[in-house]
């Protein structure tokens, strides 16, 4: 696994968003739609902030503590606080509005599959087809 999967997750849980607003909307309604592209959202910013966490707090040269602090602080009363008002609120359907938050959770692992599948992480082939195009 290597640090653009998450950007790469990133990437495709947008393009996933857009399809879902567009084709949610006509198909099922706009305020159906609307709860599972929030949540779609609310976890991109949640793994976002998680990959910050991550690299703040776990590097070679030592965790960088202000910054970890600051993220901690921004993503769990914040991000944390939003999401218990969207689950509570009565605009947003809760079960659509966590759905939601799961499929950038279904991203991930179909993308992890879908390199195990391809070999994209393998090294040995990696290193093998490099020799053969150096030839």
């Amino acid at each position: 696994m290597d640090f653009g999967l998450v950007g790469r997750t990133l990437r495709t849980s947008a393009a996933l968003s857009l399809l879902v607003l567009v084709f949610g909307t006509f198909y099922y309604g706009f305020e159906p739609t609307l709860s599972v592209f929030t949540g779609i959202i609310w976890g991109m910013v949640n793994l976002y902030f998680l990959s910050l966490l991550v690299r703040a707090a776990m590097r070679p040269e030592g965790p960088d503590k202000r910054a970890a602090l600051v993220i901690l602080f921004i993503k769990f009363p914040l991000l944390y606080g939003a999401g218990y008002m969207m689950v509570v609120s009565a605009f947003f359907n809760p079960i659509l509005l966590l759905s939601g938050f799961t499929l950038v959770l279904l991203v991930i692992v179909l993308k992890s599959v879908g390199r195990v599948i391809l070999r994209l992480d393998n090294v040995d082939l990696r290193n093998k087809r490099e020799r053969l195009r150096s030839v």
